[in-house]
């Protein structure tokens, strides 16, 4: 006597919840996106009916000085805001969980986190008046210190000038930046099975090996997670330069994202405005899409080495 499996049919009434979801995302990412390329391909000053004219604006963008600048700016913002946090971030999770969690107590260590993790809550005009107080040339709490020590050759116009407002930006930056990596590690660091830090410790294994043979492999998810988002999030930084120092001087801390603003309002190019968004955005996608195909793969090959 044979028996049949019954045919099990899809429920599609789940499609109903994605609905308010899908609307959402055509009216407010598709639609926009959608609107800021056919920008790009006109001559627009906001007003009237937009002129169009093709690729010119991409012709003229990518022959444009500024956008070059700002674009290696951009990679500064990656070193800032991804390199140097992510780095630090990792160092400080491990501290905080290996010895200053074990050594005092998890309270300590939470509350140290905490701390990390106070001027990624910060809202940027808060951020911004703080540090532009700080690094104020003339009546700045970083050069009065100086003056007071003697070091008066030290204490410099760091947000006015082109040899030290890219760095001073980039030291704001790595302050805003680091308590994001560190929350992230730490929580990575609790799901680790100590098992495999109390065998490796009876093997005669030190703290860098115990480090880079386990640890460095179980939060290889979590360190893709801060990677990608850090980058995007310097891809795409705005706030911070707006406040601080207006993208100057000379164009010496512009990135796209605010030269795109500059084009937008000030100057009332909403055509070429919309061509650095757009090819600010392509960047973005195309980033996101290396960072997603290097994880699969990465897990695939884990997966089989199982």
């Amino acid at each position: 006597m044979s028996t049949t499996t019954p045919k099990i049919r899809p429920d599609v009434s789940y499609w109903a919840y994605l609905i308010p979801g899908g609307a959402l995302f055509l009216a407010i990412i598709v639609l926009p996106f959608v609107m800021n390329i056919y920008f790009s391909l006109t001559r627009w000053p906001g007003l009237g009916d937009p002129t169009f004219i093709g690729l010119e604006n991409y012709t003229r963008l990518f022959q444009d000085a500024v956008f070059w600048t700002s674009f290696r700016n951009s990679i500064a913002m990656i070193v800032a805001m991804v390199v140097v946090p992510t780095l630090l971030g990792l160092l400080l999770a491990a501290v905080l969980f290996d010895y200053i969690g074990k050594k005092f107590s998890g309270q300590v260590s939470s509350g140290l986190r905490a701390v990390y993790y106070l001027p990624q809550i910060l809202p940027v005009a808060v951020v911004g008046i703080l540090w532009s107080w700080i690094l104020n040339p003339q009546t700045g709490a970083l050069n009065v210190v100086l003056r007071s020590l003697g070091l008066d050759a030290l204490a410099l116009n760091w947000l006015g000038s082109t040899d030290t407002a890219l760095p001073s930006v980039m030291t704001v930056m790595v302050w805003v930046q680091i308590g994001y990596p560190v929350v992230i590690f730490m929580s990575a660091l609790q799901r680790v099975d100590p098992e495999l830090y109390e065998a490796a410790e009876l093997d005669g294994a030190g703290w860098f090996t115990r480090f880079r043979a386990i640890t460095l492999p179980q939060i290889k998810p979590e360190t893709f997670v801060v990677t990608l988002t850090c980058t995007i999030a310097a891809l795409k930084v705005f706030g911070p330069i707006y406040v601080l120092t207006r993208g100057g001087p000379e164009n010496s801390t512009n990135v796209p994202s605010y030269f795109a603003y500059q084009n937008f309002f000030p100057k009332s190019q909403v055509g070429y405005g919309a061509a650095i968004a757009t090819v600010l955005t392509v960047i973005v996608l195309v980033v996101a899409a290396v960072f997603i195909v290097l994880q699969t793969r990465s897990e695939k090959k884990e997966a089989e080495g199982r």
